[in-house]
């Protein structure tokens, strides 16, 4: 009798699955005809596809290691209005380094055309890094990333900096300021489309980098445990239409002892966000104010009077 109720009871799990997976399979289904059949999911999914174009003509380059130029100082007379404004009116916002960490399999020429809009916007130092194509571990890739901001530092005499992650990068710079202390060196973490939650597009791949990323992992558990005392601030721009973060809402950052906002955008797919006019206007508008305002749902803030908390945390929208 007892090898016959195992049978059972294996038979009753594979069912189960098959019947998850295929809810999972019609769902997926769903939501992708609801996206893409818009006008604004099929625009959003052409420039998917001319940006992937476009990268993979300039991925090569993006291969070599990029040599940090020593920056003696600014000078506003050779800048262009709209640079030298942001200069003049705050230069302690434009003097800070910025470090872009780009994602999984890619290198640092994800960020061509967002750096050359944050240098268009005023900022004196904008340094992408590229870390190991074999990287097996977020928290090896965190140990490195410490590495290159401590050089940054250094070679710039910043006490802070700020960093912009897309995707796995985001996951990475994060670990590293909430689990290594990277606080104290990181004045602003940005992330670009980066799996906080886990997702399940990392089940595709049989790496242990590929299960860290899966939700409920160890490091997407242990992201989620306290980080009392952590200063950095954190800019979450996260997509309704991103193909790679399953599902889209594990994109979004919520944990109860970080300062973070977010901008929702709707009809851009996941290589797209770093050249998402939306996306940039809105870090660089971010990271161009030194001053710091007390985010409405962070703890220990009162909301306004009259105000009551909301059920789910508030977002930016953009469509």
């Amino acid at each position: 009798m007892a090898p016959s109720h195992a049978g059972v009871d294996r038979l009753a799990r594979t069912a189960a699955a098959v019947r998850v997976g295929v809810t999972g399979a019609v769902r997926v289904g769903t939501y992708a005809a609801r996206t893409f059949g818009a006008p604004a999911g099929l625009r959003g999914l052409a420039v998917e596809w001319a940006w992937l174009a476009a990268h993979l003509a300039v991925y090569p380059a993006g291969l070599l290691r990029e040599q940090l130029r020593d920056v003696a100082g600014y000078r506003t007379d050779p800048l262009p209005p709209a640079r030298r404004g942001l200069v003049v009116t705050d230069p302690q916002a434009a003097g800070t380094p910025i470090l872009l960490l780009h994602g999984i399999l890619d290198n640092r020429s994800v960020f061509t055309l967002f750096r050359r809009s944050l240098r268009r916007r005023g900022f004196g130092i904008a340094h992408a890094v590229n870390y190991s194509l074999f990287t097996g571990d977020v928290r090896a890739a965190a140990r490195e990333l410490h590495e290159h901001v401590e050089q940054l530092r250094d070679r710039t005499g910043a006490e802070r900096i700020h960093i912009v992650g897309h995707s796995l990068g985001g996951v990475i710079a994060r670990y590293y300021v909430q689990r290594m202390g990277g606080s104290d060196a990181v004045d602003t973490l940005v992330t670009l489309g980066s799996p906080h939650a886990g997702t399940l597009a990392a089940y595709l791949l049989p790496t242990p980098l590929a299960r860290q990323l899966r939700p409920g992992s160890d490091v997407v558990a242990e992201l989620a445990r306290p980080a009392p005392g952590c200063s950095t601030r954190f800019l979450v721009v996260w997509s309704r239409m991103d193909q790679m973060v399953l599902p889209q809402r594990n994109g979004r950052l919520r944990h109860p002892d970080l300062e973070v906002d977010e901008l929702e955008i709707r009809d851009v797919g996941h290589l797209a966000l770093p050249i998402d006019p939306r996306a940039v206007h809105w870090v660089a508008d971010a990271l161009g104010r030194t001053e710091r305002t007390a985010h409405p749902l962070r703890p220990g803030h009162q909301l306004p009077t009259g105000q009551s908390e909301p059920v789910d945390a508030p977002s930016t929208p953009a469509s």
